[in-house]
């Protein structure tokens, strides 16, 4: 069962009445998990580029559709070598802004998995 997303402010995100102060994972059953960011930030620098490794991570899974929060300024972003496995695996990305991002989640139907950025 999706979980649903109540709200998110600078810094945190409120899902089913929790609220975390971190980026999260939302796996296609459910689960809210913290976000591996470290995978990005060992290539990258910064978790504001999702890596290869990070995007294998996030589909183990698998599922029709990926939601990107990408922070309340919109600054996450794909990699080229990210943006191709989800493609070769016709994965659907979305990235918004956080905020809109949500109400997308919301209303999303099928087999979706969330990642939310909670800054920038």
């Amino acid at each position: 069962m999706k979980p649903r997303i109540d709200a998110t402010a600078f810094g945190s995100i409120t899902i089913e009445g929790e609220t975390f102060d971190h980026d999260v994972l939302i796996r296609p059953d459910g689960a809210v998990r913290k976000r591996k960011k470290q995978l990005s930030k060992a290539i990258y620098g910064t978790s504001h580029t999702i890596s290869l490794d990070e995007a294998e991570h996030i589909f183990k899974d698998r599922a029709d559709q990926l939601i990107v929060g990408a922070g309340q300024n919109g600054m996450v972003q794909l990699s080229d070598a990210a943006a191709a496995f989800f493609k070769q695996h016709h994965c659907k990305v979305t990235l918004l802004p956080t905020p809109e991002a949500i109400e997308l989640w919301n209303q999303a139907k099928g087999r979706a998995i969330g990642l939310f950025h909670v800054t920038c």
